[in-house]
């Protein structure tokens, strides 16, 4: 039996008519020289990722390495490539039990190797929890949040622009500014949570600070909790620089630890990812005794399009970008905020926007992407770059959401008063 090549094996996989185009290293390809896209196997190391890993952790793991690319690249902004990708999705097909048993020996008739994993890779859940990292608690939290936010504030700068923000924007049109999109999501946060000058906001999972500069300048008194050291840093500076220091505060602290209570409205923007599905009651059980009666919640997440979709995120998600992150439907979440004592007044989806969001990232990213490389290493900014791409996609595709709640507390009655009408205005 001769050994096969990386354009015979890539034959098993795709359709000869695919508008992809494979041109290995060892000579061989495979599709037509006319294919709107070609992927470049640079190396025998990118095969051996991909026969170890033979999903999204094997092609991420070589695609962060440079040992998969494309002329069609754009560095930082991989959303193009993604799209065509997708195109190329029908024309799949699976190898025969006899064919992939060919291909894996073809490969072990090299050596049987398993490499190393790119140095920015994070342990995998198992050896988490033998370091007693156990998912969703204090030590488990601060730990994840430690390692995707802990990285270089200067970093996320680049591609995050001036207001900071790690969240979903809300665009009037698709002609609005980031910047302009970002101060239209903090105004409707606000506005729906209808609080007032001298008012007292907790926001959990502040991030940068972005939230309580916005508050404080409208006279709101506002406590902004993380588990990010980074974060803290940087938001403490920004609020002295703005002269607020009166009325905002920044702690490194777990939302559970925060010994006031009586609020009058609590924010979670892009948070309850990290909290996990079983832990929700207890999670909106803290929050409603932290709540005066009459006060509101506002609850911002991504969520899963229905509740048929797995909670756990792909293995590149949970080494790369969130461990332990785990998402759920609209209709689970509602349903646990409710059963908790709040009333949902409102709920809205901004899916469309938060590709719309994403798309200005990736744009941030390469148009200062050797600044990026310079900062955190190439393997590093690659990850953002397609991280980034790859959620805008799937937002665009309706493969994930991203929803608002607003609930309110009950007197002690059982009933709240609110306008009749929403009171906040359109963005």
């Amino acid at each position: 039996m001769t050994a096969m090549n990386v354009g015979q094996m890539a034959a098993l996989f795709i359709k000869p008519d695919a508008p992809l185009r494979i041109v290995a290293f060892d000579g061989s390809s495979y599709g037509s020289e006319d294919a709107p896209l070609t992927i470049e196997v640079r190396n025998s190391r990118a095969v051996y990722y991909l026969v170890n890993s033979p999903n999204d952790l094997g092609l991420a793991r070589a695609y962060l390495q440079g040992d998969i690319d494309s002329p069609q690249l754009v560095p930082g902004n991989p959303y193009e490539l993604f799209k065509s990708l997708v195109a190329v999705k029908p024309y799949l097909r699976t190898p025969s039990p006899a064919q992939l048993a060919r291909a894996l020996a073809s490969v072990a008739s090299h050596g049987w190797k398993r490499p190393e994993p790119p140095s920015i890779e994070g342990p995998g859940k198992m050896r988490r929890i033998s370091e007693g990292l156990l998912p969703h608690t204090k030590a488990g939290d601060s730990a994840t949040v430690s390692y995707h936010y802990d990285q270089s504030n200067d970093f996320y700068a680049l591609f995050l622009g001036p207001s900071m923000t790690y969240t979903c924007a809300v665009f009037d049109s698709p002609d609005t500014t980031l910047e302009q999109a970002q101060r239209n999501k903090l105004d409707l946060v606000l506005d729906k949570l209808g609080l007032q000058s001298g008012q007292r906001l907790l926001d959990i999972g502040c991030g940068w600070g972005s939230m309580e500069i916005a508050a404080a300048k409208r006279g709101i008194k506002v406590l902004g909790v993380t588990l990010s050291e980074e974060q803290v840093e940087w938001g403490q500076r920004w609020i002295h620089d703005e002269g607020l220091d009166d009325l905002a505060e920044i702690r490194l602290m777990d939302y559970r630890d925060v010994p006031e209570g009586d609020f009058d409205g609590i924010c979670s923007i892009g948070m309850m990812e990290h909290v996990g599905h079983k832990h929700y009651p207890a999670y909106f059980q803290e929050i409603y005794a932290k709540l005066k009666p009459g006060a509101m919640l506002l609850n911002h997440q991504i969520t899963r399009c229905n509740s048929n979709q797995g909670k756990k995120a792909g293995l590149f998600i949970d080494r790369y970008i969130f461990p332990d992150g785990e998402l759920s439907s609209p209709a689970e979440i509602e349903m646990t905020i409710q059963d908790c004592g709040f009333e949902v007044i409102n709920q809205e989806n901004l899916r469309q926007h938060y590709a719309m969001t994403l798309h200005h990232w990736n744009e941030n990213l390469a148009a200062h992407w050797d600044e990026a490389v310079s900062m955190v290493g190439e393997p590093k900014a690659r990850l953002w770059g397609l991280y980034m791409a790859g959620c805008a996609v799937n937002f665009e595709m309706n493969h994930i959401q991203v929803h608002q709640f607003l609930a309110i507390k009950p007197d002690a009655d059982g009933t709240g008063t609110y306008p009749l009408r929403p009171w906040w205005p359109r963005h």
